[in-house]
């Protein structure tokens, strides 16, 4: 008992008793007063569920907007799949971007490992040896080259004690120029018929790349909301110290969560060589600016704790769909950069808000 609480003549509560434990904070309503529950609203609007509802809001507006101002060649069924096409390949590496970030870190490298795993993966020696026995040798490499790529960063980033932006930083340098040596600067093109019949099918309807998309979302989910291994990451970017406090190996899993989005970047250079026919050194240009763009718009923390896969493949979709308009009304790229940015700060500062509303309640 300390001075404040002698003078007072008051006690500890008996559940913090012996064991030292602060007594429960007493939940606050909307004015703040002590014992008032909160109401149904402000629970909801704090809540996850509130934020893809927003997300759904915008993502309809942005639909609305782009039947008002581009018609019929907005609206049409080619258009909605290739915006599903587009997405699918930076939305696999958005997913893998996810988990990095809720995990405290970040990886500014994706583009640069999506670019040599695909062009290490079509060499005119790995579509030989494909063609000798079978297209999956080329899928196999692309998977091998973006997970030791990831690797190598979570060795730098957890056992190297390099902070993370400089780790990869230095990766993003180094993969872009491996693989503008080993393609010597030019590209190449997939000459695989099995590789690309199989990526280049639809099944109803539906392209292979976004069943490939929706399939790594739905693995993507259950393993961040229904696994260890999910509610590690979540303790790991909250509170290291905590987490290894709690039995949490820290290091492994943080290298375990870059290898993960390695892999990932990996199956989205198989589905760019897919959807492209070629492997280069210049594929996966501003990813990571695009990934990033995508989590954070999702509601993922920069800072780590909070994540979520659905936020994220709305984030995606979002983006998509806003490059897919501003391309139809012809226009130009700096027209997209500019609005992309809006959005970026827009989320970050009701992130902020957010969590400051719920620091106070």
């Amino acid at each position: 008992m300390n001075d404040n609480t002698a003078a007072s003549g008051g006690a500890l509560p008996a559940q913090a008793g012996s064991a030292g434990l602060p007594p429960e904070a007493p939940r606050t309503g909307r004015g703040g007063a002590p014992g008032v529950p909160a109401s149904p609203v402000a629970t909801f609007m704090r809540s996850g569920a509130a934020r893809s509802l927003g997300l759904v809001v915008a993502l309809v507006v942005l639909f609305v907007v782009g039947i008002i101002t581009a018609g019929d060649r907005f609206a049409s069924v080619d258009n909605m799949l290739t915006i599903l096409r587009l997405a699918s390949v930076i939305g696999v590496v958005s997913i893998g971007m996810t988990f990095v970030i809720t995990g405290g870190g970040i990886d500014l490298s994706v583009g640069a490992i999506v670019a040599l795993a695909s062009v290490w993966a079509t060499t005119l020696a790995t579509q030989t040896i494909a063609n000798d026995y079978h297209w999956t040798l080329m899928v196999t490499t692309a998977l091998l080259v973006g997970t030791g790529c990831g690797l190598v960063n979570g060795v730098l980033v957890a056992y190297g004690r390099v902070v993370p932006f400089i780790a990869t930083l230095a990766m993003l340098a180094a993969a872009r120029g491996l693989a503008e040596i080993l393609a010597g600067r030019r590209t190449q093109i997939v000459d695989v018929d099995g590789f690309t019949d199989f990526f280049g099918a639809s099944v109803l309807g539906v392209p292979v790349l976004v069943i490939i998309f929706a399939l790594v979302a739905a693995v993507g989910w259950v393993v961040f909301n229904r696994t260890t291994f999910g509610r590690r990451t979540f303790a790991v970017g909250g509170n290291p110290e905590a987490a290894r406090l709690a039995g949490i190996k820290v290091k492994r899993h943080t290298m375990m969560l870059y290898a993960l989005v390695g892999l990932c970047c990996g199956i989205a250079a198989i589905m760019l060589m897919a959807r492209t026919t070629t492997g280069s050194s210049t594929h996966g240009l501003l990813y990571e600016l695009d990934a990033i763009a995508a989590v954070v718009i999702g509601g993922t923390l920069l800072s780590g704790g909070r994540g979520t896969i659905v936020g994220t493949v709305f984030g995606v979709l979002i983006f998509t769909m806003l490059s897919n308009v501003f391309t139809l009304n012809n226009l130009s790229i700096s027209a997209q950069s500019v609005a992309k940015g809006l959005i970026i700060v827009v989320a970050v500062l009701l992130q902020q808000r957010l969590a400051a509303r719920s620091t106070s309640t």
